[in-house]
């Protein structure tokens, strides 16, 4: 039996070697929360609680209500994406390709990654009544998610929408 055993161990250490496994890196950046506590544990001085001031348990970041952090970027930014990942790194293909859109025109575009704080994908779900990411929001208008923005850039209406846009920041 342990001779067996033995063998089977060594012609898979022989495959292994024979045929080694590329497996591609991972870029992807996770924020892990960690706590030491128990919430409501009276053996725990309020020191040791967790202390998260990003986004607290009232569903707000840095103090401001998910809802209204939504509003404001909506209203102060032209062009908001709430994607999974960043313009930059995008971290799931409709995102890229929403993204990927959006820079042809040379629009700035303000985006939040909805990865980092699961309230916020919530609350965006919430604002715009729609189930999916990425969701766009150009002028303060709830357009959609990168469906629609390829359908809108297919049929050019995408860029009379952005057309002032990109023209204020070629002029500034």
């Amino acid at each position: 039996m342990a001779r067996l055993l033995s063998n089977t161990i060594l012609k898979g250490i022989s495959r292994a070697s024979q045929s080694p496994r590329i497996v591609p890196a991972s870029f992807n950046h996770v924020k892990l929360r960690f706590s030491t506590t128990i919430p409501n544990d009276p053996d725990s001085h309020a020191d040791f609680q967790p202390n998260n001031k990003a986004v607290n348990e009232s569903g707000s970041c840095s103090g401001i209500n998910i809802k209204e952090l939504v509003d404001k970027d909506v209203k102060e930014h032209p062009i908001v994406i709430y994607m999974k990942g960043y313009p930059d790194l995008p971290q799931c293909g409709f995102s890229a390709l929403a993204v990927r859109v959006l820079k042809q025109y040379n629009v700035p575009i303000t985006a939040r990654n909805i990865l980092e704080y699961p309230d916020l994908r919530t609350g965006v779900k919430a604002y715009s009544n729609w189930p999916t990411f990425p969701q766009i929001f150009i002028k303060g208008e709830f357009i959609g998610g990168s469906d629609i923005i390829m359908n809108m850039h297919q049929t050019g209406e995408l860029k009379e929408k952005l057309q002032d846009i990109a023209g204020k920041e070629e002029s500034e």
